[in-house]
């Protein structure tokens, strides 16, 4: 999978009245993390509901044969699902109005539950633990960086030049993999894993310290990709381990 965080990372983040979370009382401050983690927990929701729904449908075989057909269809699946975040993520960060960023959040969650369907799809026949394993892992390691980011406080933001580099270095590897046919393997999943916690660590300093006000639906969505790039990568490890 393309670490979709790199997206996030090439752009910068606007404030959007001047002024970001840091710089609001204790309670605004409070109320806008509390806003950001409801949406956060809505969008894992969604992405769940929406990925079972799929299975259940058309679309199941449909990705599956699309994303088995050869390498150029899995490179255009993995460039069209880079250039569609792109741009839902755009629309969340930059829309004035509450819907639009509503909109950009629901279109990521959609692409991104079609993106893991044939991983699923797999997951779900050959290896009927290693959803639940691989979801138990992530949770834990999510609430774990996530306390680490709000008891020490501090500005973790100097790790965005560090991931825009392993960003683009990973993007790298994924695409010659596909283009030229070789395995990256699990200690390329497990190099991921680290990209991603990394990256879980940087959105949630950020949700503390950069964000304007009203920016919780952007904040949501940055955490939401975080999150789910661990889970690809935690749940290829699980797999492969199940599979040796």
């Amino acid at each position: 999978m393309f670490p979709v965080s790199i997206l996030r990372l090439m752009s910068n983040y606007e404030v959007q009245s001047g002024y970001s979370v840091a710089d609001l009382g204790q309670q605004d401050r409070a109320s806008f993390i509390s806003r950001t983690y409801a949406h956060l927990a809505g969008s894992v929701l969604a992405f769940i509901l929406l990925e079972y729904a799929l299975l259940q449908s058309p679309a199941a075989g449909l990705m599956a044969s699309v994303v088995g057909s050869g390498r150029v269809a899995l490179l255009a699946v993995m460039f069209g699902f880079m250039g569609i975040s792109w741009f839902a993520q755009k629309m969340a960060d930059e829309s004035a109005t509450p819907g639009m960023q509503y909109a950009g959040l629901g279109l990521y969650i959609v692409a991104e539950a079609f993106f893991f369907l044939p991983l699923i799809m797999i997951a779900s026949s050959y290896y009927p633990t290693a959803i639940p394993t691989a979801a138990a892992i992530t949770g834990a390691m999510f609430l774990g960086i996530t306390l680490v980011a709000f008891t020490t406080k501090k500005d973790f933001s100097f790790l965005g030049a560090i991931l825009k580099i392993a960003g683009l270095v990973a993007m790298g590897l994924i695409v010659a993999s596909i283009a030229f046919g070789f395995n990256l393997g699990l200690v390329f999943s497990g190099a991921m894993v680290v990209f991603a916690s990394a990256a879980i660590l940087y959105s949630t300093s950020n949700i503390m310290h950069r964000y304007g006000p009203n920016q919780h639906v952007a904040a949501a969505l940055s955490l939401f990709a975080s999150v789910m790039l661990l889970f690809w990568y935690v749940l290829r490890l699980v797999m492969g381990s199940r599979r040796n």
